[in-house]
This record gives structure tokens, C-alpha cells and sequence, in this order.
């Protein structure tokens, strides 16, 4: 029998089916409210900062998404200025707090300086990026053969500043330019054509010539491990495609697909412009040459007061600050204007910590000191009313291995300053020994076989993706050799243990005579501290292979950087090329090392070994084993030109 609910629902069914009729099928249920307003403002007292959001309209009318973060009580306050390609609302927001620090921390802001000496904090979306309306180029070029329109970094960077110092009530028209790597470049832009109220520019770790050193290439050796990023920064305005290989080690990601533009094609990148720009232009051709910023500086006066910040272990763009630094130097003969900043640190490190990079330890904070004591005050000087001069010498420069700061006059370290210097030859000698003496007689050469099929790794494997692995990434520059020189398709060559400090202070330049038996080759050449087999205080550190200084060479522009040419076959050739600057001291008790080998991967493509028009288009078949030959005797030695000079002779800070 039925319950007496369920014998009332039954009776009470008929009267809601007729009051749903009489309702009509458009009947609403009654409104209720929302509890969240149309509009809210937020009211938080304890704020230190207002954060205020514009679009600025550029001389085209497009408008650019811009972040303006103003200290509480800000008057007559500096404005410091970045340009990004990276989300000014993420480099603004890295944590919700109401104070400016917390919100800042993070990738491309020196927070303590910019907290500490209140400065108006200024984030911009490039055109093309996150906020910002317009079409987004990679580092587009200044107006010109490779951009005809009216509009690029520069013009953008003018009309920003214009704006600026119209609509910001608090600040006192002092302007400054500052940012790491891509962000980097932006200050570059600002010294084309720098407006008015521009005052100084602190370029950091900046990418400069994408070809010769920088993220795309070194030296015509494709970087292809930048394909991800590519990828992620051209697809779409916010960088919501990601990249995923689907594999734990990125070796053999790459040795799978084969050449670079295999790879790039299969996951749809000739839908890219700037990759397509990179299938069309693998040699060192106008495309590149009209877009390399060191040229661009050189031909302008230098105007605005700039300091160039350096990571000696940049393992992203260790070639542009010292090439804006060789453009600029002679126009500033009084060394007032132009300053260089180079610390031991990888790309982007001078903002973090700077106690140690990988497993090099300096005993103190590298880093901070640097923002403290140079940055700090070379801001001053420029974006405040009242500060005093910073008296900064052109140069200062961490010295690795004595673990110190100098002051120099110049970069490379000069005899007028009263040191020895000059460069030194150091050969590699038969029986993988190397040494400042001419080989006089021995072996004619060393061979080993290259294998495109079993390259050599560039850090240990597995070889994850700089997103898995970002400490990995930051540090590799700095890894140990032992692991590359038990290979057999490395050469070796070391020294007796120093009985005295061995100083360098430049860009030691590689002369390596050399031979393969296919028809192009790639040349891979170290500069390496041995530590002694024991140390004491670290013994972790115990026979580390550390190195100084490395790059890679394409032997198909041994000739000309713009024309590739297929190499003879077996002949002995000469290999000229610079490796990255440093400032070392191979200390007594520790050798020097060199290595030498044909491929670095997967950093870097791998050459195929028989010249193809376009190694970045290589079919399967063109990649081929070849016998190489590193030769050491008479005429034919190899030797690494170092720029030795005095250790003692600098001045430290």
C-alpha cells in the first residue's frame, strides 16, 4: 500500500500540471540575485604600490598593452622601462601581495633595486604579444631592407617614453631601459634613436646577432634546440600551443627526426614565419647581417649612458654583449658613458642568486653584489634628481678561479694598463699533450671516426627539455668534461700541472688544422680547467674537468660566412674562430685541457658530413661517417691563441 506522502504527490499532480499550462512554456523561474557586483574596485589601505593598466597607441595606431606600477607616495620618481615578449601582466603579478617586491619576484626584475630606490615600475607587451594589439616579428627589425613598414622596437620604444612622461604625474621624466635577453634586445632598440627623456640603458644578456653567437646559430651551426621556443613564441599571441615531444630524453627526440627542418615541418612549423625565415637563410647572408644589432649601433653616435651586463657562462646569448661592447667602445673615448658588467653567471643570473653556478662555488653572492654596487648606483645617477655620480670603471669583471672582482679601463685587458699581456700560442703536441712549445717532431696527426648516427651528447643524458630540467639547462655550460673526453670521437690533449697561475682575459681564438674525409664537417673546440685529482676543501670537485670556454665551428664557411663551400675531401684545412670570452686563472697545481670533436647534440644540428645545399633540409642518405684528422706538426699546427696576461696586475675591487 502506498505511503501517505507518496499519495498526496499523486493528488497534488493534476494541479501542477494545470498551473504549468496556464504558466505557458515561457515561463522564468524567479530571479536571484548575484552576489558579485558588475564592477568592483578594490579598496586595500595597506597597498604600497598602484597598479594601473594602459593601452598606448603607437605613431600607427596601434596600441600596445603597458603595466605601470607606481610606489605609494611616488613623487618625482624615475621610471624604469622593460619591453617584453613574455606577459607584462606575469611579470608584474608573480604573486598577489600588497607589496611591490613579492609581485615582481621572478624572471627579468632586479627587485631589490627597484623596490629600494622606488622607482616607477614600467612593463610592456611588444606589439603582436599578450595584450598588445599589431602583428608579432621575432626581434623585428629596425625600419629598413628587411622591414618596410614605418614601425619597429625603436619607433615603439619612442612612443612609449613619449607617453610616459605626459600621462605618469609622478615621475620626474627620467627614463630607463632595462631587460634580460629578448627583453634585453629592447634596450638596444632604445639607443637607435633614443628619445629626449631617455637616460640610461641597461641591456642585459642581450640577444644581439642571431647568427654568429647568439640563440639561432653559432657560427652556421643551428641551434635546434630552440624549435620549442620558436614554436611556443610564434603560434599563437599568448603562447597557448605547447610543445610536447613526447619523450623523456631529447637525444633521441632528434636523432629520430634527423635534420632540424624534418623535425620543424612534422609538427607544423612551416606555418611560422620566422622558421621559415630560418629554412630560407642557414648562411650568414643579409637577412642576418642587416639585423645584427652590434652593426646597427656602430653606425650611430652613442648618446644615452649604457651599461652592458655579461654572464661569462651564458648558455643563450653569450656572444651579444661583448660585441655591442667592441661596437660602442671608441665612441666613448672617455669611458664615462659606456660600461660592461661581465659577472659568472649563466643567462639571467645577475638578477637571482650568484653564490655558485653548478658545482663551482664563489663565496659570496656574485650576483647581489653586482645590483648593489654597480647597478644600484649607475641607475642613480641617471633616474634620480639627487644622486651622486657612480664613478664606475669601464669594465669590472669577476675573475673566475681567484674568485674576485676587477676594475679595468678596457676589454680585452690592454699592456697600457702595465700588465704582459699579449697572446700565447698553445699547441696541441703529438701524444694528446699540449703546451706552449712548438711540436718539434711526433705524429703528423690524430684521428677519430664521427658518426651522425652516435653524436656527441652536449651534457649528459638523458638530455632532458630545458622545462624538466631549468637547473640543467642554466648550469651545462659549466658541466663537467669527463664524460666527453672517455668518448672515443674526442680528442684530448692536457698539460703538465701549472707550477704557476695561467691568467686569460678575452676571447681566445681557435687556429685548428684539420681534416675529414667527407665533404663538410662541423668542429667542436674546448677550453678546460683540470682540477687536481684531490682537493681538499671540495673533494667533490676531485680531477673536474670545468670549462672556460667553448663554441662550435661549420666547416662549410671556413671561407666566407655568406658562401658556403664544400670542403676537399682528406685535405688539411685551416679552422679560424673566436670561443666566448672569459676571465680565468688556471691555478698551480691544475692543467689545461682542449678537446676537439665534430658534433654537439642535440644543441646543435648535426652536419651531415657531405655538403648539401641546406643542412637544415638534409635527406636521410647525405648523412654519412667520416675520419677526421686533427694534425699538430710543423706548418700544420693547431694551436688556441689565449690572451694571457699579469694576474696580479688588475685592480681589485
Amino acid at each position: 500500500m502506498p505511503q501517505p506522502h507518496v499519495r498526496l504527490a499523486v493528488a497534488l499532480l493534476p494541479l501542477a500540471l494545470a498551473l504549468a499550462a496556464h504558466a505557458g512554456p515561457g515561463a522564468k523561474y524567479p530571479a536571484y540575485p548575484s552576489e558579485t557586483p558588475a564592477t568592483f574596485k578594490s579598496v586595500v589601505e595597506r597597498n604600497e604600490f598602484e597598479r594601473r593598466e594602459v593601452m598606448i597607441a603607437m605613431r600607427d595606431g596601434v596600441r600596445l598593452h603597458t603595466v605601470i606600477l607606481v610606489p605609494k607616495g611616488a613623487r618625482r620618481a624615475g621610471i624604469l622601462l622593460t619591453r617584453t615578449p613574455y606577459d607584462a601582466d606575469a611579470l608584474t603579478t608573480h604573486r598577489q601581495s600588497p607589496r611591490l617586491g613579492p609581485s615582481l619576484q621572478g624572471y627579468d626584475n632586479a627587485t631589490d633595486v627597484i623596490v629600494e630606490e622606488g622607482y616607477i615600475r614600467v612593463v610592456q607587451d611588444v606589439r603582436g604579444k599578450f595584450g598588445s594589439e599589431g602583428d608579432y616579428v621575432m626581434n623585428r627589425p629596425l625600419h629598413g631592407p628587411q622591414n618596410p613598414t614605418r614601425v619597429d622596437d625603436a619607433t615603439d620604444t619612442w612612443d612609449t617614453i613619449d607617453w610616459l612622461v605626459k600621462h605618469v604625474p609622478e615621475s620626474n621624466g627620467k627614463v630607463g631601459t632595462i631587460g634580460i635577453s629578448y627583453d634585453g634586445f629592447e634596450p638596444l632598440m632604445s639607443l637607435v634613436d633614443p628619445h629626449p627623456a631617455l637616460k640610461v640603458a641597461v641591456p642585459m644578456n642581450p640577444m644581439v646577432d642571431g647568427w654568429m653567437g647568439d640563440d639561432w646559430f653559432h657560427h652556421g651551426a643551428f641551434r635546434q634546440e630552440m624549435i620549442p621556443y620558436i614554436y611556443e613564441q610564434e603560434a599563437s599571441r599568448k603562447n597557448e600551443h605547447k610543445f610536447a615531444s613526447g619523450y623523456r630524453d631529447n637525444y633521441d627526440f632528434f636523432l629520430r627526426y634527423g635534420s632540424a627542418g624534418a623535425l620543424g615541418n612534422a609538427f607544423g612549423m612551416q606555418q611560422l614565419g620566422f622558421w621559415r625565415k630560418l629554412l630560407a637563410h642557414p648562411a650568414y647572408d643579409a637577412f642576418w647581417s642587416d639585423q645584427a644589432v652590434d652593426r646597427v649601433l656602430a653606425d650611430r653616435p652613442l648618446k644615452v649612458p649604457t651599461l652592458l651586463v655579461h654572464s661569462l657562462w651564458d648558455q643563450e646569448d653569450i656572444y651579444g654583449a661583448p660585441a655591442v661592447w667592441r661596437a660602442l667602445r671608441d665612441k666613448d673615448p672617455g669611458g664615462t658613458m659606456l660600461h660592461m658588467v661581465m659577472g659568472p653567471w649563466h643567462h639571467g643570473q645577475s638578477i637571482g642568486e650568484g653564490s655558485r653556478l653548478g658545482a663551482i662555488a664563489f663565496g659570496s653572492d656574485t650576483s647581489k653584489y653586482s645590483r648593489q654596487t654597480l647597478l644600484k648606483p649607475f641607475l642613480a645617477q641617471y633616474l634620480k634628481d639627487d644622486a651622486p655620480a657612480a664613478n664606475l670603471p669601464p669594465v669590472i669583471a669577476y675573475q673566475t678561479g681567484t674568485d674576485r672582482w676587477q676594475s679595468l679601463q678596457g676589454w680585452p685587458v690592454a699592456c697600457a694598463q702595465g700588465c704582459a699581456s699579449g697572446e700565447r700560442a698553445l699547441y696541441l703536441q703529438p701524444g694528446h699533450r699540449l703546451g706552449f712549445e712548438a711540436p718539434a717532431s711526433g705524429d703528423a696527426f690524430d684521428e677519430y671516426v664521427s658518426d651522425p648516427a652516435h653524436p656527441v651528447p652536449y651534457r649528459a643524458r638523458p638530455n632532458l627539455s630545458s622545462d624538466e630540467d631549468h637547473d640543467g639547462w642554466k648550469t651545462w655550460l659549466v658541466s663537467d668534461q669527463r664524460e666527453a673526453a672517455s668518448r672515443p670521437d674526442v680528442l684530448t690533449y692536457v698539460t703538465d700541472p701549472l707550477t704557476a697561475p695561467l691568467a686569460i682575459a678575452g676571447a681566445p681564438r681557435v687556429n685548428l688544422v684539420a681534416s675529414t674525409s667527407g665533404t663538410d664537417s662541423d668542429w667542436v673546440v674546448k677550453l678546460i680547467d683540470v682540477y687536481p685529482d684531490e682537493v681538499a676543501d671540495r673533494p667533490e670537485l676531485g680531477g673536474y674537468q670545468l670549462p672556460v670556454s667553448m663554441d662550435i665551428m661549420r666547416g662549410r664557411y671556413r671561407e666566407s660566412w655568406s658562401q658556403p663551400k664544400a670542403l676537399d675531401a682528406s685535405k688539411p684545412l685551416v679552422y679560424r674562430f673566436d670561443l666566448p670570452n672569459a676571465n680565468h686563472v688556471f691555478l698551480p697545481g691544475h692543467r689545461v685541457m682542449v678537446q676537439v670533436q665534430s658534433s654537439w647534440f642535440p644543441l646543435y644540428d648535426r652536419n651531415p658530413q657531405t655538403f648539401v645545399d641546406n643542412i637544415m633540409l638534409a635527406s636521410p642518405a647525405a648523412y654519412r661517417p667520416a675520419t677526421q684528422r686533427v694534425y699538430h706538426a710543423g706548418t700544420d699546427a693547431s694551436f688556441i691563441a689565449l690572451p694571457v696576461v699579469d694576474a696580479g696586475a688588475t685592480a681589485s675591487r
